[in-house]
């Protein structure tokens, strides 16, 4: 980066009207990406009078011009980047922009490797429901648990079954029985309209 300044900085001398056109592309460049944020400010992008700089091993320079400023990064062969540009005066720091933003690029793509999108599964249930049907449900909320989703686990009632919602905590406490330490219920089992519904959440091992 600071190789691409230097070499224009000295074509300057020798070649006016090349000099003049990549000043022009630099200062004429659209400060936001393509994602709309805008930019980190670095090198001759910043133009604001007064700066409070920061140096390469951390030390505070104190408060200069951003030409000063840049002479510094240049004498470093790095850059010098705005970091905090709501302060007032604008930090600035030099370093090594290419590095940093690779590092930084670095980082994030581990971060989203960390990060676990948690589905919600479903699985409905029934007041007089099968053996066998029990079973094969707990078994199916038991892989989505294993691959840390969550389970929303629903019985409905049917007609004159309304009067008997006590059963159908029995049926939840069977189901979670099956679960066993693969899952734990977020809470007791509550009533919405005519449905009883609780969600299962992994355990943490």
């Amino acid at each position: 980066m600071q190789a691409d300044f230097e070499s224009a900085f000295f074509n300057a001398k020798i070649n006016n009207q090349s000099v003049i056109l990549e000043v022009y592309l630099i200062r004429n460049q659209d400060p936001r990406n393509a994602k709309g944020q805008k930019k980190t400010e670095i090198n001759e992008m910043i133009r604001d009078r007064e700066i409070r700089v920061i140096g390469d091993d951390g030390e505070q320079l104190g408060i200069m011009s951003s030409k000063d400023a840049l002479e510094l990064a240049i004498e470093k062969k790095l850059d010098l980047v705005k970091i905090a540009p709501t302060s007032k005066p604008p930090v600035c720091k030099i370093m090594d922009f290419g590095k940093h933003k690779y590092e930084m690029q670095k980082k994030e793509k581990e971060a989203k490797k960390k990060q676990k999108t948690v589905q919600i599964k479903e699985v409905r249930l029934s007041l007089k429901i099968e053996k066998h049907d029990i079973e094969t449900k707990a078994n199916n909320a038991m892989k989505f648990l294993s691959k840390g989703d969550k389970v929303k686990v629903s019985l409905r009632f049917k007609g004159r079954e309304m009067g008997h919602t006590k059963l159908g905590y029995e049926v939840f406490d069977r189901f979670a029985n099956m679960i066993g330490e693969e899952g734990k219920m977020e809470g007791r089992p509550k009533m919405e309209g005519r449905q009883m519904l609780v969600f299962f959440i992994p355990t943490q091992k």
